[in-house]
């Protein structure tokens, strides 16, 4: 028969309320700690995120995967192609400026496993989600830049989604190679020395990019195929149950229309201002 403590003077049994606080800490990802434990967690040495039960069994060696989070991006650029990538078996690092937490469009906070002085530096894959404000600003980190050029001059595949193709043109990764980024600002590509393609995935020798977020699906199962092969891609895909029937074909500035999109547009002139600002200031650094 289980040991149960006894109730303390609250009349609460101590051996529940510690677990209680065990699972809240671990639903929490980490993210909350306090004292001496947040001291450890930023001493600790890099590690990559433990890999789910349904990561597809495989004699290779994990994939090794470095992925850019910042504040400001979106969730779903990051968590799409991550999924996939962790069915995959890869160990995958998530990069931040520092260790801290960032927080996303959805106030979803993602904590980095790793900075970008301690990512490794040999990847098969690198990659940079988008969100608009949050790529602009990473446009003109120089140790955000740096860090890209680095890793990206050695990575098997350098990729991004949505606005993720702006962080990576402004490293100097994109020029010469076709890519696509969010129709907001894929027109900014070339600019940087990219070549614009109107796709929902490009591949271009070992650069591989996405459109919009729910793109990172399509591109994350692209990008599957290439690293792994078609099956096992194949295979990610049903366990997602992915094959989409959306309520609407309203998705695309093509099938929305110019009337539409002129009103869209309007809402947008701001950031998409910055974002061009941004462009023109990395082509400078560029010398294009």
């Amino acid at each position: 028969m289980a040991r149960t403590t006894p109730p303390d003077a609250n009349g609460s049994h101590p051996d529940i309320s510690l677990n209680r606080r065990n699972f809240a800490a671990a639903a929490l990802g980490g993210t909350l700690v306090a004292g001496g434990a947040a001291d450890a967690l930023a001493q600790a040495p890099p590690q990559p995120l433990p890999r789910p039960r349904m990561t597809q069994q495989s004699e290779t060696p994990p994939l090794k995967v470095a992925m850019l989070v910042y504040p400001g991006m979106i969730a779903l650029d990051l968590i799409a192609p991550q999924t996939i990538l962790q069915i995959l078996n890869s160990d995958i690092h998530l990069v931040g400026e520092t260790r801290d937490p960032v927080m996303t469009d959805v106030s979803l906070p993602v904590t980095p496993t790793c900075t970008v002085a301690e990512c490794p530096r040999d990847l098969d894959v690198l990659f940079v989600p988008g969100g608009l404000m949050g790529s602009v600003a990473c446009m003109k980190k120089p140790v955000i830049l740096d860090f890209l050029a680095d890793r990206g001059e050695r990575a098997r595949f350098v990729t991004s989604v949505c606005t993720g193709g702006l962080v990576l043109a402004a490293a100097g990764l994109l020029r010469g190679y076709r890519a696509t980024a969010h129709w907001g600002v894929v027109d900014l590509l070339p600019l940087m020395g990219a070549i614009k393609a109107d796709a929902r995935v490009v591949h271009d020798r070992n650069r591989v990019t996405g459109a919009g977020a729910t793109a990172g699906l399509d591109f994350g199962l692209a990008l599957a195929a290439l690293l792994r092969g078609q099956e096992a891609a194949e295979r990610a895909q049903l366990i997602l149950e992915y094959e989409p029937e959306p309520p609407f074909h309203k998705g695309t500035p093509a099938l929305v229309g110019p009337e539409r999109m002129t009103q869209v547009r309007a809402g947008r002139v701001w950031m998409d201002g910055q974002a061009r600002e941004a462009a023109l200031a990395a082509a400078r650094r560029l010398g294009i």
